[in-house]
């Protein structure tokens, strides 16, 4: 079995992006891997949080991995500060990165735009990711193409590690699905759906309910033509809805197109907006459920308890590769 890694802040209200692009493969991927999934709360303070949200939003996102049908007793599901190897080795990387290769991420331009003043940990945090990744000594990494770059950033550290100090950490790959790894938004196709979009209307948060999905869907921005098809240089906007629909309906791109020949964009977005319902309202039950019983704390201690054994021994065995005394026992 290959050893997979993945996580999600818990800012903002995760949306059906984060489901298709994320939390579906996770599902898929417990089923064939060694699976540790984790909300990394750490990475979400590299800007403000309110105390009392990001204590909720922790809880919630945790509880919607759950929900998506990531089980407890075949992957390791945790939050990422209650492992505390990951901090230290985050800063043992830091000291390996240089300050060039942090400048060029494009994370880190994009969020300190036009600010007068930058906190230092959204520089250092790509770090912080490489130590999530390889203290688990990671093969697969599920990400978007918008974390390509950190997850390049992870390889060359592994790398420049193994070069100076012995051959320990394994150089992860990026687990990419060719269909749905980014979902656009519903107002703009050259942007991905996001949480943290100021407009609501741009993306649909798996805690919506279905009269709110359904319009959200029927406002969604559709390119001139009335011609369902798949086509993201002519079309970008209705090839994202296809995409969607198609991830929610387990129907190929081609079967959609086929259906929707000739009738326009009413009656696909109508029976789109219900294959997402279709989706979601299961998923909220079993997300109400799970908050409400207070199971989700055993199960992030738990998850936190195995993730621990792992992430343990390799900061034990990074410390003494660089050469730190080890506590007397």
């Amino acid at each position: 079995m290959k050893r997979v890694l993945s996580g999600i802040q818990p800012s903002g209200q995760l949306t059906l992006g984060n489901y298709i692009g994320a939390m579906q493969n996770f599902v898929k991927l417990q089923e064939t891997e060694e699976c540790y999934f984790m909300v990394v709360d750490l990475h979400a303070i590299t800007v403000p949080q309110e105390p009392a949200a990001l204590r909720e939003q922790t809880e919630a996102v945790a509880a919607l991995f759950i929900a998506a049908g990531i089980d407890p007793a075949k992957s390791s599901v945790f939050v990422q500060s209650h492992v505390r190897a990951h901090a230290e080795l985050g800063w043992m990387f830091t000291t390996l990165a240089y300050m060039g290769e942090l400048e060029r991420m494009t994370q880190f331009k994009d969020k300190s735009a036009g600010k007068e003043s930058v906190g230092a940990g959204l520089f250092v945090y790509p770090t912080l990711m490489a130590a999530d990744i390889l203290i688990y000594n990671a093969d697969l990494v599920p990400v978007g193409d918008d974390q390509k770059q950190h997850l390049e950033l992870s390889r060359d550290l592994a790398h420049r590690f193994n070069t100076k100090y012995g051959d320990y950490f394994k150089v992860p790959e990026p687990y990419i699905p060719k269909v749905g790894a980014r979902i656009m938004s519903l107002d703009d196709a050259s942007k991905k759906m996001s949480k943290s979009n100021p407009n609501p209307g741009s993306f649909i948060a798996l805690l919506d309910p279905p009269d709110v999905v359904r319009k959200k869907i029927s406002r969604a921005t559709t390119d001139s033509g009335r011609e369902v098809k798949y086509d993201p240089a002519n079309k970008p906007e209705v090839s994202n809805l296809l995409s969607i629909y198609s991830h929610c309906a387990g129907q190929s791109i081609e079967q959609i197109e086929a259906k929707y020949d000739g009738q326009g964009y009413g009656a696909f977005k109508k029976d789109l907006a219900e294959a997402v319902v279709s989706v979601l309202e299961p998923l909220q039950a079993k997300y109400n459920e799970i908050r409400s019983s207070g199971a989700i704390h055993d199960i992030l201690k738990q998850g936190a308890e195995r993730a621990s054994v792992v992430a343990d021994k390799t900061l034990a065995d990074a410390k003494e590769l660089m050469g730190f005394l080890a506590p007397k026992r």
